[in-house]
């Protein structure tokens, strides 16, 4: 079942946004977190461009936010969410494809500029981030991951 998070308003126009991320961990069991300009924190990852499949969509935005090669271990799952951005002002349903990964590697700077990088336990990325699929993604890795 896909869970769905924020609600749908009737007669806005919503423009897709099909995305996928990656759930980071370090040694200590940190989950990395990106800061954009505006104080949100989210999953590293983002909109998949093209013909780009979510892989190729995660591979290209490691490297941009993040400055990493990633190894992906397990699809977690999707989560939909519809909201409205002030930013761009339009109203979004953005399907969200969730991964964690088996490994990463620092191979550059990030390609972006204007993010801030942290890493924090996942109980505090779930206070964090912005979006509710991304706090869902957090918690499925958190169940899957630190019950072993």
């Amino acid at each position: 079942m896909i869970q769905v998070f924020g609600t749908k308003e009737t007669g806005k126009n919503y423009q897709a946004r099909y995305a996928a991320y990656a759930i980071l961990i370090n040694d200590a069991q940190q989950i990395a977190l990106v800061q954009a300009p505006n104080g949100a924190y989210f999953l590293p990852g983002g909109e998949i461009e093209g013909i780009e499949t979510k892989e190729e969509a995660i591979e290209r935005e490691m490297l941009e936010e993040l400055g990493f090669e990633v190894v992906l271990a397990e699809y977690l799952g999707q989560a939909d969410e519809y909201f409205y951005s002030r930013h761009r002002d339009t109203y979004f349903y953005n399907p969200g494809y969730f991964y964690a990964t088996k490994s990463w590697t620092k191979v550059s700077e990030p390609l972006e500029e204007g993010n801030q990088r942290s890493w924090v336990s996942p109980e505090e990325a779930i206070v964090l981030l912005k979006r509710g699929s991304h706090r869902w993604a957090v918690k499925e890795w958190t169940a899957k991951n630190l019950s072993k």
